[in-house]
């Protein structure tokens, strides 16, 4: 497995995020006070349409991952009964959808600010644990591709998006600083025709350039043997064209070479679609993580486990209760890799695209 502006609505949300606080060790308030807070399951008091407004999943979603992500979640406290399982899932959930920086949420609910980490870490972590599961390569999704522009035999379109992030400590940030000069995690994203994930690599500084990260991933060793037989990833033209993975070309001459980047083009966009809905329906990844970087890490993965959970429950996009930047997910300038046609490239274009 290569946070923030609260709605016109917040005396609701702050209200709501109460009721799912933790009685820390580690906070002498709630040292002082022996009282039992009442905690609401949320999936009984409210409708189906509210509870996934909030929480981002409907309540069969949120019901399915819960009994997969208990047995990897631990209650620590034995006082006010710890937080359960069902409460630290919901409260991430929150802080998924809210994007809120943890030392706000900490205060919010009346807990310090390393429980609320906690909270958020292990559940990340635990979501992130299903990533076999849900985001794995398949080749299902060629007749797909080809109805979007007529493009046959594509795998997967690849591309990386800019996570922001706080930055990180002296010694290594400029590591995170990318070519738009904030500080971010370059995420690898691959998507197949219906905007799931196959494949996600979030361990990279902004800096990396994408052909690095994809040169140095799993999935490229994949391709290099041969695994997905005679599919293809659509790349741009940051990435180094080979066999397996086509690019653009930069300077189309004949009609077949227009018509290959026309299709290239339009079947490459489902990637900047996924990146998109993943980020409305997570804000938290479209805002800006103020967490430690293998925390920032955890929380990336979980979301986008979550976005194919999302998927495959058929769910429809929902509107973000905080405000968003606007989300450009345009490459950012690249050097160009190489443009050195393939064999592979070239007889698509001669075979294929210059019949139509």
């Amino acid at each position: 497995m290569d946070l923030m502006l609260l709605s016109s609505d917040s005396d609701s949300d702050l209200e709501m995020l109460a009721q799912l606080s933790d009685c820390s060790d580690e906070d002498e308030t709630q040292r002082r006070s022996p009282k039992r807070i009442r905690r609401v399951n949320y999936t009984q008091s409210l409708d189906d349409g509210d509870f996934t407004f909030r929480f981002r999943l409907n309540k069969h979603a949120f019901n399915s991952l819960l009994l997969e992500i208990t047995p990897l979640l631990r209650v620590t406290s034995t006082r006010n009964y710890g937080v359960s399982p069902l409460h630290q899932l919901l409260l991430t959930l929150r802080f998924y959808a809210l994007g809120t920086m943890l030392i706000s949420v900490a205060d919010f609910v009346g807990v310090s600010k390393s429980t609320a980490g906690r909270i958020v870490r292990d559940t990340s972590l635990a979501i992130a644990q299903l990533y076999d599961k849900y985001i794995y390569v398949h080749q299902r999704s060629a007749d797909k591709f080809y109805r979007i522009a007529g493009f046959p035999r594509v795998l997967g379109a690849i591309d990386g998006t800019h996570i922001r992030i706080q930055s990180p400590c002296h010694l290594t940030g400029e590591e995170y600083r990318n070519r738009k000069g904030y500080f971010s995690i370059n995420v690898q994203g691959v998507c197949d025709a219906d905007l799931k994930f196959i494949n996600v690599v979030a361990r990279w500084p902004g800096s990396t350039h994408d052909a690095t990260i994809f040169n140095n991933s799993v999935l490229r060793a994949e391709c290099d043997a041969g695994q997905f037989g005679n599919r293809w990833l659509l790349g741009d033209s940051a990435y180094p064209n080979r066999p397996y993975l086509l690019t653009p070309i930069l300077n189309p001459v004949s009609e077949a070479e227009h018509r290959y980047n026309e299709a290239h083009i339009k079947t490459r966009n489902t990637i900047e679609r996924a990146f998109g809905v993943w980020k409305r329906r997570f804000p938290v990844v479209a805002l800006t993580l103020r967490l430690s970087i293998p925390n920032m890490q955890a929380v990336i993965i979980a979301t986008t486990v979550l976005h194919n959970i999302c998927r495959n429950h058929n769910l429809t996009e929902i509107p973000s209760e905080v405000e968003l930047p606007s989300i450009d997910n345009s490459t950012m300038p690249h050097n160009v890799i190489d443009d050195i046609p393939t064999m592979h490239r070239t007889d698509i274009i001669n075979n294929y695209f210059r019949t139509l």
